[in-house]
């Protein structure tokens, strides 16, 4: 610690493997904290300076969407909790759930359909997204509502995580009176009935590469956009697959 400090070091931190958690308490010992964990490492940090800590903060958020699958009669899938705080209700809400580490809004949307409901589904585009802070362990949660078009029809759900699941008038889903009380899911229900009377443009998800060439998604609404690689296309812009990247064990003075 001396060396570092007298190098100009200000942060240091600790990837520990999991063989390794006895040492936890003598690095803690030496002032290092707790800074995230994983399931096979833990990270601890430590500021060296007098001056205010400036290490970034550990994964502020939670990811998670919401699927409006509409079929070709204008009804809405639909899906009865069998836990949490919709347990009992008797309130029929959309396919929930929360995208996965390195795994892409469209195809959470798409898997989380068919491990709820058995429906094979193609996502379309993002239709709104909700962030709320002090959710889920203290952390904020974006919500993104996305719409697909269903490939299948024949339900079949998930018993452990539903009590029932149905095709629903998009009239009957959007009249609820859970949904008429709660503003948020209001709006979600206007969205998706304004969206079914196809007088509401969403964001579609474009393939596009970062700075440092790794494949990302950026999402916005393709409709009006002329660019040219869109013309060249024909204008056909089509979801991507993104990867994960692997981290190695490290320890790192910056």
């Amino acid at each position: 610690m001396v060396k570092w400090r007298q190098q100009g070091k200000k942060g240091v931190w600790i990837k520990l493997p999991i063989g390794l958690v006895g040492l936890v308490e003598p690095i803690v010992q030496e002032g290092f904290r707790y800074h995230h964990a994983e399931p096979d490492y833990l990270m601890l940090v430590y500021w060296i300076p007098d001056t205010p800590d400036t290490l970034p903060e550990n994964a502020s958020h939670r990811v998670g969407i919401g699927a409006f699958v509409l079929n070709k009669n204008g009804e809405v899938l639909v899906v009865k909790e069998r836990s949490g705080g919709f347990k009992g209700t008797g309130v029929w809400k959309l396919p929930t759930g929360v995208v996965g580490e390195g795994e892409d809004i469209p195809s959470a949307s798409i898997r989380e359909v068919k491990e709820e409901t058995g429906i094979d589904a193609e996502f379309m585009e993002v239709l709104a997204f909700r962030q709320s802070h002090q959710s889920f362990f203290r952390k904020s949660d974006l919500l993104f509502i996305c719409m697909l078009r269903p490939r299948s029809f024949d339900i079949q759900k998930q018993d452990s995580e539903l009590e029932a699941a149905q095709w629903m008038p998009i009239e009957d889903y959007v009249n609820q009176p859970y949904n008429k009380k709660h503003q948020l899911f209001k709006y979600v229900a206007e969205i998706c009935k304004t969206k079914a009377k196809m007088d509401y443009v969403g964001f579609s998800a474009v393939p596009v590469a970062s700075a440092s060439d790794k494949a990302a998604c950026l999402y916005f609404n393709t409709t009006y956009f002329h660019h040219d690689s869109a013309k060249k296309s024909h204008g056909l812009l089509q979801p991507v697959k993104l990867f994960s990247s692997s981290c190695q064990p490290s320890l790192v003075a910056k």
